[in-house]
Order: structure tokens, then sequence, then C-alpha cells
């Protein structure tokens, strides 16, 4: 890792879950979910440390045989509506007491089976060519059908009505719409930004586009069906994982 940065891996994966019970140790493709972000992660040969926060004694045990680093989680960060940026923050000042901190911090989603060793080298690489960014995050591209000029909402009446509708008079074709990016599923960031309290989105970032269906997020049941299809119709590399194991 000589000349790169020190990037550590933090991957948030608490035990509750309302969707799926247990969502992140749930059979996908012959495997628990957790491993397939994990795997990848370690087979990008990129980060020195790879951490599960958890708040779960059977995900730390899944974690654990993996071959990698488990954070308990404080229960006052282990609710539904604890935003990650302060569980990072506050595992990077406990962190700091006891040890150096690396350059700066992965956020990997444990929901995100189809994540690829080549993305993260792809994001680092990115942050890494640009000193004065504070974060970087892979992006794909916005379906025609859903960019945000073809938006309506439903108003008071039952009504339908364009959110931007001068915007839609002016442009109907979709190759003349502004080349739209929503956010894929990996995001680094700089250790200083997070503990200045800028956030995992800290500003100036900077974006990597990668291909569907590599941005997938398995949320709820319905996903869990998709991505165990994606799977067995060899629709996704997953080549990475008999490398690792």
């Amino acid at each position: 890792m000589s000349g790169q940065m020190d990037i550590w891996g933090f991957v948030p994966a608490r035990g509750g879950s309302k969707s799926i019970p247990l969502k992140n140790l749930v059979d996908v493709g012959g495997r628990p979910m957790l491993d397939y972000s994990v795997l990848a992660a370690m087979a990008s040969g990129r980060l020195s440390r790879v951490i599960v926060s958890t708040d779960s004694n059977r995900i730390a045990q899944r974690a654990r045989l993996l071959g990698v680093d488990v954070d308990n989680r404080p229960t006052e960060l282990s609710g539904d509506e604890v935003l990650v940026d302060n569980v990072v923050k506050e595992f990077l000042e406990r962190t700091s007491t006891t040890s150096s901190l690396p350059d700066a911090l992965a956020l990997i989603q444990p929901t995100s089976p189809f994540l690829l060793p080549k993305h993260f080298v792809q994001l680092f690489d990115a942050l890494e060519a640009r000193p004065d960014a504070l974060s970087a995050h892979n992006v794909v591209a916005v379906p025609p059908i859903a960019h945000a000029w073809n938006q309506r909402w439903i108003n008071e009446n039952g009504e339908i009505e364009y959110i931007f509708p001068e915007q839609r008079k002016l442009v109907r074709q979709k190759q003349d719409k502004p080349d739209l990016k929503i956010l894929g599923n990996l995001l680094v960031t700089r250790c200083e930004a997070y503990l200045s309290g800028k956030g995992v989105y800290a500003e100036p970032s900077i974006g990597v586009e990668i291909d569907r269906p590599y941005d997938f997020d398995l949320d709820g049941p319905d996903d869990l069906v998709i991505a165990r299809a994606l799977i067995s119709a060899g629709a996704v590399d997953l080549s990475h994982l008999d490398q690792t194991t």
C-alpha cells in the first residue's frame, strides 16, 4: 500500500430490520448477505482494515468468520432513525483515543451484494487523484423514464402534475435532457471531514459511474427475490467470492 492512502472499510450492519428479520444475514444465493460486500472489500486489496459495526451477536460472529474486525455499536446508536454519519463520527472519535486513524473511511453497505472489488479501486483512485476533494462516491445514470423532468406528483385534488412543468415543455426527447446521476452504493470520505461534522457526502465530492445492476440495494422481500434471480441467471459477476474463500 506504499504511496496510497490508508483506507479502512466500515460496514454498518444493525441486527434490527422491519422489512426482513435479521436482513443482513438473510440467505442470498447460498450466502448470508453480509458476505458479499465484505468479501468484495477484502478482494479489492486496498483496505488496511475492515470493520463491521453491529449491535447483533449473530452478525458479529459471522463477521469474525469472514476475517474482519467487529465494533460493538453503542446502544444509543442502534435505532432505526440514527444517521450513519453519527455512527461513523462516534466510531472515529472513540477510536482516535487509542490508535491512529486512517486517511479515509469507506462506507460499505451490507445491503449491496453486487459490489465488485474494482468499484473500490476506481473510487479510491479517484479520491487520491484529487487531494482537494473530501469524498467520492459511485453513481449510476438515471433511467430516462425516471428523469426528474418526467416526474409527477398527485395534488390535493387527486390530479397529476409535473414537478418541473416548464422544463418538460421545453425538452421532450430523452437525449436532450440533462444527464442526471443518482447514488450508487459505495462512498469514501476523508476522516478529517467526518470529524469536523461535514458528513459522508463532504464536498468537494468526486463521482465515479458504475453500471447497473451493480448498484442494486436489497431493502425488502421483493428485492430479495430479484437478487436471487439475478444470481441464478448469472447476470452479475461474483467471481471474486471464489477467490476470497
